[in-house]
C-alpha cells in the first residue's frame, strides 16, 4: 500500500492551498482520497503505482508541496476517513514527508521497516523519485504546459497547434523540459513500485 503525506511549504506566508488540492484530485481513484489531516497537511491512500507517480509529480509541479510517500502495510479494513488510517505505511509516510521538507526535489520515499531485505529496492524507488522531482522542478511554465498537452493524449502536431507554435518549437519545448527523460523515469518508478508492494 502507498500512503501520501503532503505538507504545504511556507504555509505561514501563503494562502491555504489544501482545499484546491482536495478539489482538484477528488475524481482520482484513490482507495482513500486526499483529506486534511492537520493544518496544511493532507493524506491519501492508493495501491496503484501509476496513480501514485502521476499525483506525486503533479504536486511537485505545483511548487508548494513537500511530498512524502510511505510504502508498506496498513491496518485493514481501511477506515472511511483517510486521517483515521493506521499502520506501518502511514508511519513511513510521516518520516518521508519530514525528509522531503529538506530534500532539493521536495519528495522522499520511505518503506515501512518490517522487511529489511527490501531496503535496497526502497532506496532505488526513492532515487527514482528524486531524479523525477529534479527534472520536474527545473521545467518552465511553457515546458509544463507542453507536457500537460502530451499527457492528455494529443500528438505533438495537435499540441503545437493548440499552443499556436510550430511542431519544431513544440519538439524544442519538450526537449528542454526533459519530457523523454520524465517519461522514462515514470516507467522506472512504476516498475520499482510494483516490485516493492507488500
Amino acid at each position: 500500500m502507498f500512503v501520501l503525506t503532503v505538507d504545504q511549504r511556507g504555509s505561514r506566508r501563503d494562502v491555504d492551498r489544501v482545499g484546491d488540492i482536495i478539489d482538484d484530485m477528488a475524481d482520482l481513484r484513490f482507495l482513500r482520497p486526499f483529506e486534511r489531516t492537520a493544518g496544511d497537511e493532507i493524506q491519501a491512500v492508493t495501491d496503484d503505482p501509476a496513480l501514485l507517480v502521476l499525483v506525486a509529480l503533479e504536486l511537485i509541479r505545483r511548487e508548494h508541496w513537500s511530498v512524502g510517500i510511505g510504502i508498506g502495510p496498513v491496518e485493514q479494513p481501511l477506515p472511511r476517513q483517510t486521517r483515521a488510517g493506521r499502520g506501518p505505511a502511514f508511519e513511513a509516510a510521516r518520516i518521508a514527508v519530514e525528509r522531503a521538507k529538506r530534500a532539493p526535489a521536495r519528495i522522499a520515499v520511505e518503506q515501512a521497516p518490517a522487511d529489511s531485505s527490501r531496503d535496497e529496492l526502497a532506496a532505488d524507488v526513492d532515487a527514482a523519485f528524486t531524479l523525477l522531482g529534479t527534472i520536474v522542478t527545473r521545467q518552465t511554465k511553457d515546458g509544463r504546459e507542453a507536457i500537460a498537452l502530451m499527457d492528455s493524449g494529443l500528438t505533438q502536431v495537435s499540441a503545437a497547434a493548440q499552443l499556436g507554435i510550430t511542431k519544431q518549437a513544440m519538439s524544442k519545448r519538450l526537449l528542454t523540459a526533459g519530457w523523454h527523460a520524465e517519461l522514462a523515469g515514470r516507467r522506472l518508478a512504476e516498475r520499482l513500485l510494483v516490485r516493492l508492494q507488500p
